[in-house]
């Protein structure tokens, strides 16, 4: 302020200047001392070479196999009692770049409302869980909870969208629930029921391998009743999609993405693509908030070569 202006002034408003000049000024160190965000590059998730994993394109869904393929971000699973058959265990999940840099929330994108999916399947696929962890107490570490159905040794694909990329990465761990596996028959359905809903998953054409692919997924109930869907993870409907070898997965979701024009009840269709790269026995499993109540509902299905 210069000198001729400061003159002009009174001393009221002399005072007045003064205050909000220092108010402006501890507002902007304020703000410099806020945490910058991710401190993570786009380098800290590229791997040169051949075979590495690919981020995943929205615009094409497809099948990823996460467990064949170099991902560079490591991922350690340690419970903290032995995981049980139909007792709630508890886990920590640690997320880090292959040089070994912790991955925490400021280092994710939420996607489909959360930074963190994990997808839980048994050595059986019939045990399907989707689950969600928070962050835990140490740099990198993410804490959740689960119920194993069965026993065997479980796959945990991580499903996550690093804010220095913007693009869907993925990698996997696994634990075990001591007992015997049960040797389970598997038959083609594209038909369940599940309490007064049947739900029919429907291909355009027989599913081929190395193309892309459309699925249509149906709702109905036997007694002509409307059935609403509501949106869950932002979607009307997931649908996840295994190998038998649980090598990898594809998480898919509707061409129908405006939520504020929801399926018509009284038969409400949802419609999805995806490619596979193989020929072969797969389960998709579906998830969807029906009239409040979220289902999990699984269909076995063959790729054609």
């Amino acid at each position: 302020m210069s000198d001729a202006v400061r003159q002009a002034l009174t001393p009221g408003q002399r005072r007045s200047v003064g205050l909000i000049t220092a108010g402006a000024l501890a507002l902007y160190l304020g703000v410099r001392l806020l945490p910058a965000g991710s401190n993570l590059n786009h380098m800290d998730f590229r791997v040169d070479e051949k075979g590495a994993i690919e981020f995943c394109d929205p615009a094409n869904p497809q099948f990823i196999p996460v467990v064949a393929v170099k991902s560079p971000v490591a991922v350690t699973l340690r419970a903290e009692s032995p995981p049980t058959v139909q007792r709630p265990a508890r886990f920590t999940l640690t997320l880090a770049t292959a040089s070994g840099k912790p991955i925490g929330p400021a280092d994710l994108v939420v996607a489909h409302t959360k930074k963190l999916h994990l997808l839980v399947i048994d050595p059986t696929l019939n045990d399907y869980q989707h689950v969600h962890p928070e962050p835990g107490r140490k740099a990198g570490e993410w804490v959740f909870e689960l119920t194993p159905a069965r026993p065997g040794d479980y796959l945990v694909f991580a499903d996550f969208t690093p804010a220095a990329t913007g693009r869907g990465l993925y990698a996997s761990a696994g634990f075990s629930v001591p007992g015997s596996v049960a040797r389970v028959t598997r038959q083609t359905n594209w038909d369940h029921s599940a309490g007064p809903y049947r739900f029919t998953l429907s291909p355009l054409l027989p599913l081929a391998a190395g193309k892309p692919n459309e699925l249509t997924l149906a709702v109905s109930r036997p007694d002509g009743q409307p059935v609403p869907l509501s949106p869950v993870m932002g979607a009307f409907a997931h649908l996840v999609m295994f190998d038998e070898e649980r090598s990898g997965f594809a998480h898919l979701h509707p061409d129908q993405v405006d939520l504020a024009r929801p399926p018509d009840a009284a038969k409400p269709e949802l419609t999805f693509k995806v490619t596979v790269p193989r020929a072969g026995r797969f389960v998709v499993w579906s998830q969807l908030l029906v009239e409040g109540r979220e289902l999990f509902v699984p269909f076995w299905v063959d790729v054609l070569p």
